[in-house]
């Protein structure tokens, strides 16, 4: 299950609770706590530019994700002007492999579940910033025997002396490479764990589009993922509001992902899980209110049908939320009549639904609450202030819930 604690000046706290599929890699995992980068962190973009980036990428994932479930294909997505990686996650995390220790920058990705990053000597391999792990300079590199758990857990696996894998994503993006067993150091400036025996892939076949990672940590719930192996029971992260460079971004692993705080504070829900697609994160959603009105949106239109299709899923990637039309067409419809503001072109900045503020910056927009129902709970992320409904951009204040999509896909 998964728990919310709302904070004035930071996105809610996740925390992931998860039964895992296979031995951990170590006996016991001591938590760690690690800083999180954003995708666009070091880009000379402005704050309209972020955040249109993040809707457009948003759909793009999306739609990615709705295709795996349905075993299609995504090369039709269109990033319009803007380049977007459907692949590509919001965060990214620091890491070190092997003995001694080689520092990498690897995407948070909770919608997949193998650890891979490049690795020397490179086929095919895309520009990076840091050199590639070379295993030959690390004492630890040991590659993992065909009769490994982790190697028959892949969806496709060779053997030839060694576990061989071939790990494909619905963007098209593929990595080939060899199943390993490593070293990983985790940490910060404070504290740092080293985890022996880890497998990942070192890819040396790569076929991916990223911007400035490295690889990718899956923190799916399959038994290839960062988290399962790491048999830490649970893991949290802690988004910063977009835009406050004065605070990082924080995930935290083992007992550092504890629930602290009061029953008004600290809320559940459990997982629901997929057969189908066993890596994500699925969640029990009842409805949508608007301010005080609950939209009458059908069951049907959240609910996770028995061949795999539908249901909610929460995604690390997915910064803003997507709606089938059904929900989304009410969502917008309650908006247009609670808000008393003229309707603005939002399709610049990558949504449907805008509108044009008053001229003076201390004029007082009542919007109304976004509230979210999950089994049992209700959360309300949004305020009634103006930025926490919506997100400024230049003179426009947007909804943030994007194109309808064929999946519903939440991440706060």
């Amino acid at each position: 299950m998964y728990a919310v604690k709302f904070s004035d000046n930071m996105l809610p706290i996740l925390v992931l609770l998860l039964v895992f599929l296979i031995p951990p890699a170590i006996s016991a995992f001591d938590g760690v706590r690690m800083d999180l980068t954003h995708i666009d962190t070091g880009r000379n973009i402005t704050k309209f530019e972020l955040l249109q980036r993040m809707a457009l990428r948003s759909r793009a994932r999306s739609a990615m994700l709705a295709s795996k479930a349905a075993g299609g294909s995504t090369n039709s997505i269109s990033t319009t002007d803007v380049p977007v990686l459907p692949n590509a996650g919001e965060y990214t995390i620091g890491v070190s492999i092997g003995t001694p220790p080689q520092p990498l920058l690897l995407n948070l990705d909770t919608g997949s579940d193998l650890i891979w990053t490049q690795c020397q000597p490179c086929l095919s391999c895309i520009n990076q910033s840091f050199p590639l792990y070379d295993p030959s300079q690390s004492a630890t590199y040991s590659p993992l025997p065909c009769s490994s758990k982790l190697c028959q857990a892949l969806p496709l696996s060779a053997c030839h002396a060694q576990c061989l894998y071939l790990y494909g994503y619905a963007d098209s993006s593929t990595t080939v490479g060899t199943l390993t067993s490593e070293a990983f150091t985790f940490g910060s400036t404070t504290k740092n764990i080293t985890v022996p025996h880890l497998g990942f892939g070192c890819g040396f076949l790569n076929q991916v589009s990223f911007y400035n990672e490295f690889g990718i940590a899956g923190f799916g719930r399959g038994p290839l993922s960062l988290i399962s192996q790491l048999g830490a029971g649970k893991f949290g992260y802690c988004f910063t509001s977009y835009g406050n460079n004065s605070k990082s971004s924080t995930l935290m692993l083992g007992s550092a992902a504890g629930l602290n705080g009061n029953a008004t504070t600290v809320r559940s829900t459990p997982f629901v899980l997929n057969p189908s697609q066993p890596t994500f994160y699925y969640l029990s959603f009842d409805g949508i209110t608007v301010g005080t009105t609950r939209l009458p949106i059908p069951k049907s239109a959240f609910a996770l049908q028995q061949n795999g299709t539908g249901g909610v899923i929460i995604d690390s990637g997915t910064s803003f939320t997507q709606l089938t039309t059904v929900a989304y067409k009410l969502v917008r419809s309650a908006f247009l009549s609670q808000v008393k503001l003229p309707v603005a072109n939002g399709t610049a900045e990558g949504f449907d639904l805008c509108f044009s503020l008053p001229s003076s910056p201390s004029a007082k927009v009542d919007v109304p609450k976004l509230i979210f129902h999950f089994e049992g709970r209700r959360y309300g992320p949004c305020r009634s202030k103006l930025h926490r409904s919506g997100f400024y951009m230049g003179y426009n204040c947007c909804l943030a819930c994007s194109i309808p999509s064929s999946r519903k896909l939440y991440n706060w």
